[in-house]
């Protein structure tokens, strides 16, 4: 495979600052280079900055060749029932194929996360490559070697369960695997989970529980990755111990307990980041001479703003309706329409300028939809009322709707910033946690503990201090915000509802509330591939319906969709990338196979 040529290959200073474009023949002829490693980074800095290389492509979309292609709202988001592919007709290639369930083991954005992930796999390989003569001459000691060592296999564990959401079957690639050794064709048929549940497992043994740098992966968070690991395996059972220790012990790597932050919005602002319910989240800043215009996109997402709203910048990320139909909640008790919500659209104004008069829907609503997606008459942050259908985005494509959660406030730090942001990207905070937690109660708990984790994360809905108010003055929104909400918000808790309707409807209740709280931050697929493993066909269903419903949206033009379907037993996962079975043949066979249902 290319990608384990190239990266074996390269000078260590290389590693740390790109990843190649394209392998052409002579370069692959090219002889390894590793007397760096034994020389000018042989120390403890210089092992230090390689792990710091790995840290940096956790921003999947930051390295030279791959760019927004490979960003994890693409196959995240588009592709569940989140969002659409947004703006102009035709805008964006190739991401509506993901959107329409057309892409093929050729569609560009598949080989550009293959690159990057496994180019962060060899980039933590690198680091363990080169410890052992960091000990040797001395340069380091065993525990600050040990802390290293902990954190690069993280790091490996982290990039190689990204991409087994993607294909499932993958290579698992570990520091062993060189051009010298000749075993860099390594095959995709052996089983993945237990490699990476091994190097999670080495990483909460060995790291300490908090780090001077708030960045950096501490021993909880190895803890919550290898949850997340047992969760894709439906291994509920090995999953329950860890996440009740986590729930009651576990702390930020800069030492605050582990809880839900009291505002919905501060998981999504910079001045609020490195609270206690940032798990382990990817590092952005602005104005630092980084790469993108001023600075960092949240995880590849240069194109995944909003687009024609108040905020200045565009974007081809868009809320679907049933995403917003999503929050319609029950007038009486405030709870979820988890079997209805769907029947019927919540207003909106597609079609009409923002010029004519409109209303916004009146029915109730669970606060977190205003946080989450720019709605018509609503105030989108701090930037102003959303003025709704502009010139400079065709609803009918995209639908009438904004993305919120990476579009700074106006009032932080870069927040006047077009395609840069100082926002973290969160790669598990602890609602995610206390609704695995959840799920797993549901299958080998009870029933009452689940309905007490999923009523810790709707509290903070239903509390009226988190919710959007509004501004004191349309025409200056500096100037801050009333105490009157934006709109009809009412949001219960659950009492009693999991052990009275059973198993089935509380299975259903957790899931539904991961879709309401983790909107547009492109887990929605790949929970969808965890439910289908225990109900094939389940995924298929949902997303059918989904697709069903936006295209008989009226006046709704996305053509995307138009004919698309989701196939069982395929689109669960993602093509190989052809590029990487083609450059993976040895003795004129494939290293590599491809994902059921796909050709070549």
């Amino acid at each position: 495979m290319s990608i384990y040529k190239f990266s074996i290959k390269s000078l260590a200073v290389a590693a740390l600052l790109s990843v190649a474009t394209s392998c052409s023949d002579d370069f692959l002829d090219r002889s390894p280079k590793g007397a760096l490693f034994s020389g000018s980074l042989a120390n403890e800095a210089g092992v230090n900055g390689l792990l710091i290389g790995s840290y940096s492509l956790l921003n999947h979309g930051g390295t030279s060749g791959s760019g927004w292609h490979s960003g994890v709202w693409i196959f995240g988001g588009v592709a569940s029932d989140d969002a659409h592919t947004g703006t102009e007709a035709g805008a964006l290639q190739p991401v509506p194929e993901f959107e329409s369930y057309i892409h093929t083991s050729a569609t560009r954005g598949l080989n550009d996360r293959w690159k990057v992930l496994y180019a962060g796999v060899q980039r933590a390989n690198d680091v363990l490559r080169l410890l052992p003569t960091v000990l040797a001459n001395k340069s380091i000691t065993e525990t600050a070697a040990k802390q290293v060592e902990a954190e690069a296999r993280f790091l490996r564990g982290v990039y190689h369960l990204n991409a087994a959401l993607m294909w499932r079957n993958i290579p698992f690639v570990d520091e062993k695997i060189s051009a010298a050794a000749g075993n860099y064709f390594v095959p995709n048929n052996q089983p993945v989970w237990p490699s990476i549940e091994a190097d999670f497992q080495f990483a909460a043994d060995n790291l300490t529980p908090t780090k001077s740098e708030v960045g950096r992966a501490n021993s909880w968070a190895a803890k919550c990755f290898l949850v997340k690991t047992y969760m894709f395996q439906n291994k509920h059972q090995q999953a329950k111990p860890l996440l009740d220790d986590i729930i009651a012990n576990g702390v930020t790597s800069n030492g605050l307990k582990y809880d839900l932050n009291k505002h919905y919005f501060d998981n999504f602002k910079p001045s609020t980041k490195h609270g206690p319910e940032q798990v382990f989240a990817v590092m952005h800043s602005v104005n630092d001479g980084a790469g993108g215009q001023r600075g960092n996109n949240p995880s590849g997402e240069a194109n995944a703003g909003p687009y024609g709203g108040p905020f200045p910048t565009y974007g081809f990320y868009q809320p679907s309706f049933t995403l917003v139909n999503s929050y319609k909640t029950d007038a009486a008790t405030g709870l979820p329409l988890i079997n209805t919500f769907n029947d019927s659209d919540i207003k909106h104004d597609l079609g009409i300028q923002s010029s004519q008069p409109f209303e916004p829907y009146k029915g109730t609503l669970d606060s977190r939809l205003d946080w989450t997606v720019g709605r018509r008459g609503i105030p989108y942050l701090d930037w102003g009322i959303n003025p709704g259908l502009s010139w400079v985005r065709q609803q009918s494509v995209g639908g009438p709707y904004l993305h919120i959660k990476f579009a700074n406030p106006q009032s932080e730090p870069g927040g006047r910033e077009v395609q840069s942001t100082a926002n973290t990207y969160n790669l598990i905070r602890f609602a995610d946690v206390l609704l695995w937690a959840a799920e797993v109660e549901v299958e080998v708990g009870t029933l009452q503990q689940a309905e007490i984790y999923v009523n810790r994360v709707r509290a903070r809905a239903a509390n009226p201090e988190t919710w959007v108010k509004k501004y004191i003055d349309n025409s200056d929104p500096l100037k801050g915000v009333t105490n009157e909400p934006a709109a009809n918000y009412k949001v219960g808790l659950y009492t009693g509802q999991f052990a009275q309707q059973g198993k089935d409807f509380a299975r259903e209740a957790v899931r539904f509330e991961r879709k309401l709280e983790l909107a547009m931050e492109h887990h929605r697929f790949f929970d969808l591939q965890r439910y289908d493993l225990a109900k094939p066909g389940y995924m298929s269903s949902l997303l059918n319906k989904y697709i069903e419903h936006e295209v008989n949206v009226p006046n709704f033009n996305h053509y995307y969709m138009v004919g698309a379907k989701f196939t069982q037993g395929r689109n669960e996962l993602y093509p190989i990338p052809l590029e990487q079975i083609d450059l993976s043949i040895q003795n004129g066979a494939a290293t590599l196979s491809q994902n059921p249902g796909y050709s070549k």
